[in-house]
C-alpha cells in the first residue's frame, strides 16, 4: 500500500529508543527524511545511523521539549537541514509512578511537563510552518491509561489524557489548513523499558489482552505511519488504541 510519504520530512520526539525509535525507522522505510529529537544523544545517534543506512537524510537535535525555545530550535533545525517539515510525532515521555497520596509535587510536575507540556511546545512551534504550506500531520503518543486511568500513575494518566484534549482541540483548529491531528493510545508495549518491569505486570497486561499478546513498537509505528499517510487524509481528532484488546 503506497503511503505517499516519500520525501516528506518528519520530526519525532523521544526518538532514541522504544516506540519513538520504531516510529522513526518505519517512517524512514516509507521514504521520509527524519529529524530525531531526544534529550539523550547516545541512543538517538545509533537510530540516526540506521536511517542513513536506509538511504534517507537525517538530522539529530538534542533538546529538552519542555523548553519552548528548545522546541522552536528543533523545528528550525529540521527546516534548515532537511528543507521542510511535514509531519510531527510527539512521543517523548517519562514515568514517575506512585500512588496519589505518596506522589510528590516534583514527580507530578516532571511527568506533566515532559508528557503534556512537551507536546504543546512542539505543536506550538511546528504549526505555523504546517499552516503556511496547508498540509501537515500531527500524531501524539498517548496511552490507554490516559483513557481509563491506572493505579499508581495519576500523573502519567493525567498527562496522557491531557494530550487527547490538546490534539482534539488542535484538530478542530487546524482542519481548514489541511492539517490532521490524531492520537495513538498504546497499551503496554514490549519495549526495552517494559522488559525492565516486574514479570507480574507483564503477565497482568497480557491477561487483559483479548488477542493474547502485547503490542510491539513496530505495531505502534505502523499505526502512526498510516495516520501520517494520504490514506488517512479524512481522519482527524481520533484516538486509535493499539493495545491488543487490553481496554475492551
Amino acid at each position: 500500500m503506497d503511503t505517499c510519504l516519500r520525501d516528506k520530512v518528519a520530526l519525532v520526539t523521544g526518538a532514541g529508543r522504544g516506540i519513538g525509535a520504531g516510529i522513526a525507522r518505519t517512517l524512514a522505510r516509507e521514504g521520509c527524511d527524519l529529524c530525531l529529537v531526544d534529550l539523550e544523544p547516545e541512543g538517538v545517534a545509533s537510530i540516526a545511523e540506521e536511517i542513513r543506512e536506509l538511504g534517507r537524510a537525517v538530522h539529530v537535535v538534542v533538546c529538552d521539549v519542555r523548553d519552548s525555545a528548545e522546541a522552536a530550535r528543533a523545528v528550525q533545525e529540521a527546516v534548515d537541514h532537511l528543507g521542510a517539515l511535514h509531519i510531527l510525532v510527539c512521543n517523548a515521555g517519562i514515568t514517575r509512578d506512585a500512588v496519589v497520596w505518596k506522589m510528590t509535587e516534583e514527580e507530578w510536575d516532571a511527568v506533566v511537563d515532559v508528557n503534556l507540556r512537551g507536546c504543546f511546545t512542539m505543536v506550538h512551534a511546528a504549526v505555523p510552518r504546517l499552516r503556511e504550506q496547508e498540509w501537515g500531520r500531527i500524531v501524539a503518543v498517548s496511552s490507554i491509561n490516559g483513557v481509563r486511568g491506572k493505579f499508581g500513575q495519576a500523573n502519567y494518566a493525567a498527562a496522557k489524557a491531557g494530550l487527547i484534549g490538546l490534539i482534539k482541540s488542535s484538530a478542530r483548529e487546524l482542519g481548514t489548513f489541511g492539517i490532521t491531528a490524531n492520537v495513538v493510545a498504546p497499551g503496554l508495549v514490549m519495549t526495552e523499558m517494559a522488559l525492565q518491569l516486574p514479570e507480574r505486570f507483564i503477565t497482568q497486561a497480557r491477561s487483559e489482552a483479548a488477542l493474547g499478546h502485547l503490542a510491539t513498537s513496530e505495531d505502534v509505528a505502523d499505526s502512526v505511519t498510516f495516520l501520517c499517510s494520504e490514506r488517512a487524509r479524512s481522519i482527524t481528532g481520533e484516538v486509535l488504541r493499539i493495545d491488543s484488546g487490553q481496554y475492551i
